[in-house]
């Protein structure tokens, strides 16, 4: 593995950990002395993205992570979270053993994934994904969400009545 500092072609592992399908690698350059983290990750076979338009483009794992990181920003979501949401959704990609996916398929498991995870998220990237065409069907994706999610476990904000009932508090 070559040092990123000084690209030297010789590094030494100083700790090695197993994630759930990577292995990290804490390494030491014997040349300079720097320290870098590597990730390893088994190299499955190819998997293609039929998009609505009929173009097919090779999977790209940092193309999903950038749409789920888009409607995440600025969200207080725990460390890591997105990273095993990406993880999650690619693993269920292999899982279905086919070598082309739909753009829909991995959007829809998106879509499942930020429902779980956040909210606000889900509904940002919903936005973008179904394109909604006027508030009438932003407001019925928001009113699937909080069936769906129930009225205790609807995060205040998402519908009105958490604000309302915190302002008759006050």
């Amino acid at each position: 593995m070559r040092c990123p500092y000084c690209g030297a072609p010789e590094s030494r592992v100083i700790d090695s950990r197993g994630l759930e399908n990577e292995v990290r690698r804490r390494r030491a350059c014997t040349t300079c002395g720097a320290r870098f983290t590597t990730s390893e990750r088994v190299q499955s076979h190819a998997l293609f993205v039929i998009k609505k338009d009929g173009r097919s483009e090779e999977y790209d794992r940092e193309k999903l992570a950038s749409g789920i990181r888009k409607a995440c920003e600025k969200r207080p979501l725990p460390t890591g979270s997105i990273e095993k949401l990406v993880s999650s959704i690619e693993e269920q990609l292999h899982a279905l053993g086919r070598a082309e996916v739909s753009s829909t398929a991995i959007g829809d498991l998106v879509m499942e994934g930020l429902r779980k995870l956040d909210h606000i998220a889900y509904i940002r990237f919903a936005s973008v994904y179904r394109e909604f065409a006027d508030i009438g069907a932003l407001k019925d994706a928001l009113d699937s969400l909080s069936l769906s999610q129930g009225a205790e476990a609807t995060p205040a904000g998402v519908s009105g009545e958490g604000n309302q009932q915190n302002r008759r508090a006050t």
